[in-house]
């Protein structure tokens, strides 16, 4: 078994795709579980199968969670973050959002027709609002997981740009929220951020 991990009150783990983010989060659930027999942890996933690679990303993801921490509890949640939040928030229970990224994607893109519209949508900002107050409010350690995207070439398209811009707003509001923020590359963690 990994040696514990210490969890912090509030971590935000970000990086890009396959960079470990997850496996970071898992780990630091089955730090938190190791530490207590009264210490509980519970996952939201925000994800929504769309289509079959989706699917099996999905499934793909439930099998390693099972594997690695067989008794992290699992919540869909695609659209209310904020609600689930506090629901799942005890002071024995940690609680890990698997993603950010995919839960601002539920909100801004529900579907290509729409697309266009939903970027303007004030009510955004407002469960973003939500969701922060929810994770200074906690109870319970609180773990997010988002990716970072903003590191490659200007993407074409202006809602492209505008889902890169608004990610990027999402990601610093969380990270000055949370107590740690560490930033994944190749399965290495490289905080950037620790609790004071």
């Amino acid at each position: 078994m990994d040696e514990l991990m210490q969890v912090a009150r509030s971590e935000l783990i970000l990086g890009g795709q396959k960079s470990g983010k997850s496996r970071r989060a898992e780990l630091l659930a089955r730090s938190w579980l190791a530490q207590s027999l009264a210490h509980d942890a519970v996952l939201i996933a925000t994800a929504q199968p769309w289509d079959d690679e989706m699917r099996e990303r999905i499934a793909r993801h439930q099998q390693d969670r099972a594997e690695r921490v067989p008794t992290l509890r699992t919540l869909e949640e695609p659209l209310q973050l904020a609600s689930a939040l506090v629901e799942c928030s005890q002071p024995h229970t940690l609680v890990v959002v698997d993603c950010l990224t995919l839960w601002l994607t539920n909100l801004l893109m529900p579907d290509e027709e729409y697309a266009p519209k939903r970027f303007e949508a004030p009510d955004t900002w407002a469960q973003v609002a939500m969701v922060l107050r929810a994770i200074r409010e906690a109870p319970g350690p609180v773990v997010l997981v988002g990716n970072e995207i903003g590191l490659g070439v200007i993407p074409l398209g202006r809602e492209v740009r505008a889902f890169v811009d608004a990610l990027g707003r999402l990601n610093q509001d969380v990270a000055r929220t949370c107590e740690r923020v560490t930033l994944m590359a190749a399965g290495l963690p490289l905080t950037l951020k620790e609790p004071s």
